[in-house]
């Protein structure tokens, strides 16, 4: 073996070597993904924005399944489009929490709203 096949040897040239494909990772399934595969309904809150300015403004994004639309149209949903039908769906479910809220000031106005930390920045009031 001469200086040249040392060198050649050294960074790696004359030798055979396998060339390794990287591995195909999984892709973990969304909970979306999980539900629209299992044919349930699903729909979730993806972002809230707040008006800095005004606090008690703000909008909501939220995402949804096809099979949470039929379930909608089932329910009497009928608007031309699915993001009629999802926004006029959350507008009955915040009017409803406002509406339970009110009923129980009205029945004991010394109630106070309890809050419970579900961990993660999440809160529930009752």
């Amino acid at each position: 073996m001469g200086i040249l096949d040392d060198a050649k040897k050294a960074i790696g040239l004359g030798t055979a070597k396998k060339v390794e494909e990287p591995k195909k990772q999984r892709k973990k399934k969304t909970a979306k993904e999980i539900a629209t595969e299992n044919g349930e309904p699903w729909v979730d809150v993806v972002s809230v924005e707040v008006d800095p300015e005004n606090p008690g403004s703000g909008a909501f994004e939220l995402d949804w399944n096809e099979h949470f639309i039929k379930k909608l149209y089932k329910a009497g949903y009928r608007d031309e489009n699915e993001e009629d039908m999802v926004d006029r769906w959350f507008q009955d479910v915040c009017r409803n929490v406002v509406m339970e809220t009110y009923e129980k000031e009205m029945a004991d106005p010394n109630a106070r709203v309890e809050r419970n930390d579900l961990g993660g920045g999440r809160s529930e009031y009752k």
